[in-house]
């Protein structure tokens, strides 16, 4: 049971530090763009690549993934960030460097989360789901912070004129490089912890390495999984609920300005206070539900989406504080079981690898497109009150038309 104990630990102490920098790297890379004088347009080129990344190898990171013991794929993915990471403080063009690292987290994902698969039985997923996002969501808030702090004047400016000569020759010599060096040294922390991950046996592996083999074989666990009836509904709905997620980031960012009168500082407060209640919704679920009553949690998302049209009626940030936190919580609770669920499934299926991977392509899509479509709404001049109901109703209607659809399986036999 300590060896047990121990070994999660390493887990969760890995997934926080690698999360943490992820996140700390976006903000000083954007520093450093702003620094080269970079056009504005970079910013989103940046965000976009981590997406690009894991849609494109696809194929090939669930494989990766089950083919080797998931504590050393993990260890090698985070190697490979830190690569990246180490390529920008070495002058490669931001866009390309974050791209690296974007690989990294593309072969990092299906391991991190197949672990737990083999690590756990069935009935302790969602309370080790829940903990795993949980902390993510710490890592996402602290990174945040720790990127602001880092690229910050104050603090940078303080580190940067007390390096030592040797440092500066190396080619550290501004705000966004210092901050990118830290960074550097937090990735560290995450292989550190990587390696005291207990070697688990290998799941599924594939008896061919050729790139042919690997996308067949992709293609037949995207269809096995879309193929079972509760791997559909909980593909389905991560995939619709990824997407929806951060596109509401967006959203948010422009209501606090547009309805809450707040500057971009404040406005980007707001999404942590969303980030907030997913990781208390995250702990809820992991405490109270258990892996055969998960589809039931489809009725809290369609609140959920009712919840997020109703922002319209709100033009006060003291209101506004309490209905995201709401937002947040029945956002965690309710997208926990479901990812625990597809896990399940997965491994069942075809190896958590696979399975996990095919979830990635499937939400990183969901992202490209649903943030097309904001891109359009707000092209064609619709105010940002219009866009926070569509977006709230199409929630709703989509993962209501979801949750009759899995009923239907049901009467049928199906599941």
């Amino acid at each position: 049971m300590a060896a047990t104990r121990w070994g999660f630990l390493s887990i969760l102490a890995a997934l926080f530090f690698s999360a943490l920098a992820d996140n700390a790297l976006l903000f000083a890379a954007i520093a450093l763009l702003k620094s080269l004088l970079a056009p504005n347009w970079h910013v989103p080129v940046l965000q976009q690549s981590f997406a690009v990344a894991a849609i494109a190898l696809a194929p090939f990171v669930g494989p990766f993934a089950d083919a080797l013991p998931k504590g050393r794929v993990m260890l090698i993915s985070n190697v490979l960030k830190m690569g990246g990471c180490a390529a920008m403080l070495l002058g490669l063009h931001p866009l390309l460097a974050y791209g690296w690292v974007g690989i990294g987290s593309a072969m990092y994902s299906p391991a991190k989360y197949g672990i737990l698969t083999e690590y756990f039985p069935p009935e302790k997923l969602i309370w080790a789901n829940g903990w795993v996002e949980g902390l993510t969501v710490v890592a996402i808030i602290l990174g945040a912070i720790v990127g602001g702090i880092l690229t910050g004047e104050t603090v940078s400016a303080f580190a940067l004129a007390r390096l030592p000569e040797s440092v500066r020759g190396a080619g550290i010599d501004s705000v966004p490089e210092v901050a990118i060096a830290v960074i550097l040294l937090i990735y560290g922390l995450a292989t550190i912890a990587n390696l005291q991950i207990p070697k688990l046996p290998i799941d599924h592996k594939l008896p061919s390495r050729s790139p042919w083999f690997l996308v067949k074989d992709f293609i037949l666990s995207f269809k096995g999984l879309w193929g079972d009836p509760l791997g559909r509904v909980s593909l389905a709905v991560t995939t619709l609920f990824w997407g929806a997620g951060t596109t509401l980031r967006l959203v948010i960012l422009a209501w606090g300005a547009a309805s809450l009168q707040l500057n971009v500082e404040q406005a980007t407060e707001l999404t942590s206070v969303v980030a907030v209640g997913i990781g208390i919704g995250a702990a809820l679920a992991g405490e109270s539900l258990v892996l055969t009553r998960a589809v039931r949690v489809l009725r809290i998302g369609i609140l959920m989406g009712l919840t997020v049209a109703a922002t319209v009626f709100v033009t006060d940030w003291r209101l506004a504080l309490p209905l995201l936190l709401l937002i947040g919580v029945m956002g965690g609770y309710f997208v926990i079981p479901m990812n625990a669920l597809l896990q399940h499934r997965g491994h069942l299926l075809m190896g958590a690898g696979h399975s996990i991977a095919v979830q990635n392509f499937n939400e990183n899509i969901g992202i490209l497109l649903m943030l097309g479509a904001y891109g359009l709404m707000l092209k064609a001049e619709l105010s940002i009150q219009t866009v926070a109901v569509a977006l709230g109703l199409f929630l709703s209607l989509a993962i209501g038309w979801l949750s009759l659809s899995h009923r239907h399986d049901q009467d049928h036999g199906e599941c």
